[in-house]
């Protein structure tokens, strides 16, 4: 297969991927809608979904492990009606509902939903019915204890992380007739996106006390109703010291629910660029994960069981557990959990991704500017295979010297191809060519050019990211279109610099690729066409020299 024919068979493939894409996003479902917190707080509109019965969402306990399978009702004296408190740190604005003491709300202050709407924050969780995402958590036991269903008490309405304090309390409390009191507290620190979830139980009934404590996230599905080519991974993952980073869909959970006792683990829902995680509190005892697809249509959870303690009269003990909920930032998920970085996935050439991301962070840290950092990595890229490229040009640079007497052998055997076929082979060995090597440079770009669109995709650092003047956020398409029509340009540029094709219909078909990979790049993160553009002006600039230089030896 020649370089020509392996370019446009690249070309029409990449073609066909960005049509369905684009597609896809026109027709394709529409994704989870982002409300403000005043659309959601301040009009009092909220649609909220009916409740599932507490038998369908409540986890069972595994009485595999030595407890009973039966978890206490709610108190029968808990209202029917919802209260809320709000909690404002410098990175949160949550919404606690004091019905199960869950969150039933969570804005991250730091994420704006456009770069042009910096007032709005991203809605990671809230209670509406085409975004139905939840915190809950609480004890099952055989006696009384406040599972999500229960409902705290809470002394004041709103909590703020004041500017001289460094960490944030939260205490809701719950207390039964028989005399068993639990206080739930939520622990919020400055600039984290940690919060530790504690259960205090106070046995003041007359048996002892026996259950566990437990969290879990609840979510509907966005992309049910539809599927795309290239997509970013919503669902569930478990990880465990065994098996690092499994994914669980959506369809997983229905299929088979998953029921699994764990040391060392942790269980995370994902989406793109947030992820939310449930992180036991000590990584040396065993904790029980499981998910669970419930009856109410689009509606999964996935959750996390502490081991089962037991408390005697009279006695006090403590549950607790980490959240981890927020942006996919790297530094921060290996602080909060082992191998909880590897929810910023990469794909199947993470081993690419990966360097390039540390060598886009490096960079940025001298520059102070994403863009600076990705023309800086591209030059990196091309020093690195700066001999491998050079061979390329050079066996195109001598296709492009003997391609007259390719055309006269062509001519000279037009009517027999096999003879045609030899005579070609033996130029290309006499003269010592090989007809692939202009296949190198492009070889060589691929594996980077998918790694760094996975980056550049999933590295909530380059989100909203900015480089000059119209270009604002580099994670999504040139608003001007004027880094794809510089790439179009560059490469017919690089075009002129290659061996003509032979076929008169190739010829044509190569002269249109410019143009039509100016038009599919228009819809590519402007980050990774300013990577193309670069890329190719610094191609252009070495297969110039070599070609000029073979030229200048064969006169």
């Amino acid at each position: 297969m020649d370089t020509t024919r392996f370019i446009l068979i690249l070309a029409i493939g990449l073609v066909i991927m960005m049509l369905i894409q684009a597609w896809e996003e026109d027709y394709g479902p529409s994704p989870a809608t982002e409300t403000s917190w005043q659309e959601s707080s301040e009009t009092g509109q909220q649609v909220v979904p009916a409740q599932e019965p507490a038998s369908m969402d409540m986890p069972d306990i595994p009485a595999a492990v030595g407890a009973s399978s039966e978890h206490a009702a709610p108190p029968v004296t808990a209202p029917s009606t919802q209260r809320y408190i709000t909690v404002t740190t410098d990175v949160y604005r949550v919404r606690i509902n004091l019905r199960g003491g869950g969150i039933d709300q969570l804005e991250l202050l730091e994420y704006p939903v456009d770069v042009d709407k910096p007032e709005e924050p991203v809605v990671l969780m809230e209670r509406q019915q085409d975004h139905f995402y939840v915190l809950q958590g609480g004890l099952l036991a055989d006696q009384d204890a406040p599972t999500h269903d229960a409902t705290y008490s809470s002394v004041r309405d709103s909590y703020h992380l004041d500017d001289n304090r460094d960490t944030l309390a939260v205490p809701l409390r719950w207390r039964a007739d028989s005399g068993i009191e639990v206080e739930k507290i939520y622990r919020f620190s400055r600039s984290s996106y940690q919060i530790g979830v504690e259960y205090t139980l106070n046995n003041r009934s007359s048996s002892t006390w026996s259950g566990r404590a437990y969290g879990q996230l609840q979510r509907n599905d966005p992309n049910r109703t539809g599927h795309r080519l290239i997509y970013t991974y919503t669902g569930a993952v478990l990880s465990t010291p065994e098996e690092r980073y499994e994914k669980i869909d959506f369809d997983d959970m229905e299929d088979k629910p998953l029921g699994v006792e764990v040391t060392d683990g942790w269980v995370a829902m994902l989406q793109h660029y947030f992820v939310s995680a449930l992180i036991p509190g000590s990584n040396k005892t065993p904790h029980y994960y499981y998910t669970k697809a419930l009856h109410q249509e689009n509606r999964y959870l996935i959750g996390m069981m502490s081991p089962p303690k037991q408390i005697q009269p009279g006695a006090t003990d403590m549950f607790s557990h980490k959240l981890f909920i927020g942006p996919k930032i790297q530094d921060l998920l290996e602080q909060s959990a082992p191998r909880l970085e590897l929810t910023v996935d990469y794909g199947a050439l993470w081993f690419v991704a990966k360097p390039l991301f540390i060598c886009l962070d490096w960079f940025h840290g001298v520059t102070g500017n994403w863009g600076a950092a990705i023309i800086l990595v591209t030059l990196l890229v091309k020093l690195i295979f700066y001999p491998l490229s050079a061979a390329g040009y050079r066996s195109m640079a001598n296709m492009r010297k003997v391609q007259p007497r390719l055309l006269a052998v062509r001519e000279r055997y037009k009517d027999d191809k096999a003879r045609l076929n030899q005579a070609m082979m033996d130029l290309y060995k006499k003269e010592k060519i090989n007809p692939l090597g202009g296949c190198f440079p492009i070889l060589i770009q691929i594996p980077v050019f998918i790694a760094l669109y996975w980056v550049l995709l999933e590295s909530v650092e380059l989100r909203q990211a900015s480089f000059v003047l119209w270009l604002q956020d580099l994670s999504t398409p040139d608003p001007w279109y004027v880094l794809p029509v510089l790439m179009g340009i560059s490469m017919f540029f690089q075009q002129k610099l290659n061996p003509a094709p032979m076929d008169p219909v190739q010829e044509k078909v190569m002269m249109t690729l410019p143009f039509v990979f100016t038009v599919f790049f228009a819809f590519f993160p402007s980050g990774l066409v300013l990577y193309w553009v670069v890329n190719n002006i610094l191609s252009i600039a070495q297969q110039w020299m070599i070609t000029r230089r073979i030229e200048a030896a064969g006169k």
